[in-house]
């Protein structure tokens, strides 16, 4: 049965489909449209818009999709190319793909014209439940990921669950990563339900999918919608889905986005580190500390990398974009399901802790 949810944010309105074998019957009803529709597509899920392909009114940029195109260059030749194609101010763009294509499409969306209505259709887990929800776009810098970017919610997003059945465990655990993550800091009951769940989730079993996916599109709303652009207000703040990040996106950052790491596992693995650091500053007991790294072992999530404690990373660390006026701001836990802002700590003490790790 078709889940929409629906959430509106001052003059914005997005839909949120949930259903199964969907893709190709929304994609047909578009054709019928008269607008011009630009598709930024992956190779690797070329196959959902092979009964369009000939349509009229449907234009396709195919892009072998990965972090490293998430860059100032091909921002650039797309947008021209979509301007050689005459996008106008009434076109949609489609981006269809995993959550790397889907920040870079919704920057361009959000920036070309001015800015124009685009839909996203997440083809991975991650982006089911992280990236295609909440209206962050953006490319990475040498500096750092996600640093130049915007707030731009798409008009609608369709959540297909049989697109995940082509995907290796690899790719759902780190779909996996992020829906922990939001048990983590906004719900006990669901992290236990998780405990309980997460082999058949593994397993696609699609009835524990998409109650899986439904319940952490709704935390990661109940933040966005407390604090839209990431002001850091308080413990409601967006920031809080952010948890992981700190450490996990330095990860990334240092690896250059190759495919030593992907980013569930690098977030499997700051979840860890700064669920030790709750732990070592004494916000968070050994007992929730100990449920936590059993579940993630138990599941055969990564939670370590002997890289944590280079120069190079804690360097990385310091330029998120959590710290304001040269304070270092982390989340962390008080509890399975409570997460706050922990603002101006220590950095020091900080990386003497992840030292013991």
């Amino acid at each position: 049965m078709k889940k929409i949810l629906k959430y509106k944010f001052k003059n914005i309105t997005s839909n949120i489909i949930i259903e199964s074998n969907y893709i190709s019957k929304y994609l047909n009803n578009l054709s019928k449209k008269n607008t011009k529709i630009f598709c930024i597509v992956d190779l690797k899920v070329k196959y959902v818009v092979k009964n369009i392909i000939n349509k009229k009114n449907f234009e396709f940029i195919f892009l072998n999709s990965n972090e490293n195109i998430k860059n100032i260059n091909s921002y650039y030749k797309i947008c021209e190319k979509l301007l050689s194609k005459n996008i106008d101010r009434n076109s949609i763009i489609i981006v269809i793909g995993g959550g790397t294509i889907g920040d870079l499409g919704g920057f361009i969306a959000s920036t070309i014209l001015r800015g124009i209505d685009f839909i996203l259709i997440p083809t991975t887990l991650l982006s089911q439940v992280d990236s295609s929800i909440g209206g962050k776009n953006g490319i990475n810098s040498v500096y750092g990921k996600n640093l130049i970017g915007t707030f731009n919610h798409p008009k609608e997003v369709i959540i297909d669950t049989n697109v995940l059945k082509t995907l290796p465990l690899r790719e759902i655990k780190s779909g996996y990563a992020e829906i922990l993550k939001h048990s983590l800091i906004k719900d006990r009951k669901f992290f236990e339900w998780l405990e309980k769940n997460y082999i058949k989730l593994f397993n696609l079993d699609d009835k524990v999918l998409r109650t899986a996916i439904e319940k952490s599109i709704l935390i990661k709303l109940w933040f966005v919608k407390k604090d839209i652009y990431e002001k850091l207000i308080d413990d409601n703040s967006r920031a809080m889905l952010n948890f992981g990040h700190t450490f996990g996106h330095s990860l990334e950052t240092y690896y250059k986005y190759n495919k030593r790491i992907n980013h569930g596992e690098a977030i499997s693995i700051g979840m860890i580190i700064e669920g030790y650091i709750s732990n070592k500053l004494g916000f968070l007991t050994n007992k929730n500390f100990d449920k936590i790294l059993n579940h993630f072992k138990n599941a055969k999530l990564r939670t370590t990398d002997k890289n944590i404690n280079n120069k190079a990373v804690l360097n990385i660390i310091l330029k998120d974009k959590k710290n304001l006026n040269g304070k270092f701001n982390i989340i962390l836990l008080k509890n399975i399901g409570k997460s706050f802002f922990a603002r101006n700590l220590n950095f020091n003490k900080i990386k003497n802790i992840v030292e013991k790790i």
